[in-house]
């Protein structure tokens, strides 16, 4: 497989989880990672281990987008692969009081995503190449009950199809990764319960682990990926079949 030597790739949702994976996957291969997050601590500990830049990035903010993009790019010249990781899930339903959670998914998952796109579209596009991931759902290909995360994991699909036919003519590829159920505090939350329902419902019988979800992340900022564009990948063990 193709590394990413003299890549800079920057991972949102870093500090954690799926975004922690890829980011040491992505120094593992070669690539310079910019680590971002909004959990400080955590997001610079994972910075530090694989040698690193952190910044603070609240992803549904275009000033600090602007700012974290401003400084990556007076440092290094350059952003070839955006990974839009970050992500929250609220456990609620129709009948709760869902407004407050339903704004502030579709303000993370999606406008957070949008704004990440808008903010390396032109380097990408001066540039006359680069790569974007985005991390979607299995709840971004099949409905489930959650409202709030299905719709703005929908959106994130649509977005990358959108995004990917304005992008291409200057060799910018945008695809979208798929997750199932995936051993990280997000699924964690779910509960034993709804975990277990989850697992039952998965050809493959088990909760998947970050770094397979980390694998296909690599393959689509790499050069491997180079004629795939527009794409949905689910790493999610058949549970959309």
């Amino acid at each position: 497989m193709q590394g990413l030597q003299e890549k800079v790739v920057l991972i949102t949702g870093a500090a954690k989880g799926m975004g922690a994976a890829e980011a040491k996957m992505a120094a593992e291969r070669g690539a310079t990672v910019i680590v971002t997050d909004v959990l400080d601590e955590q997001g610079l500990e994972v910075a530090e281990s694989i040698g690193s830049d952190y910044f603070h990035l609240d992803v549904s903010d275009k000033k600090n987008w602007t700012e974290v993009i401003n400084s990556t790019v007076e440092k290094f010249g350059r952003i070839d692969g955006l990974v839009n990781n970050a992500g929250i899930f609220i456990q609620k339903t129709l009948f709760d009081d869902s407004q407050e959670a339903f704004e502030a998914m579709v303000r993370v998952n999606q406008l957070g995503t949008y704004l990440g796109i808008e903010s390396v579209a032109p380097i990408m596009r001066d540039q006359k190449n680069g790569s974007i991931v985005n991390i979607s759902s299995a709840a971004g290909l099949k409905g489930q009950r959650n409202i709030g995360y299905v719709a703005s994991k929908f959106a994130v699909t649509g977005m990358t199809k959108a995004i990917a036919l304005q992008l291409a003519e200057f060799n910018v590829r945008c695809n979208s990764v798929h997750p199932g159920a995936i051993s990280t505090d997000m699924s964690n939350n779910l509960g034993a319960d709804d975990v277990a329902m989850l697992t039952r419902k998965t050809p493959l019988k088990r909760v998947g682990e970050p770094e397979e979800v980390s694998e296909v992340v690599m393959f689509l900022l790499s050069e491997a990926s180079s004629y795939l564009t527009g794409s949905e990948i689910a790493v999610d063990g058949g549970f959309i079949l």
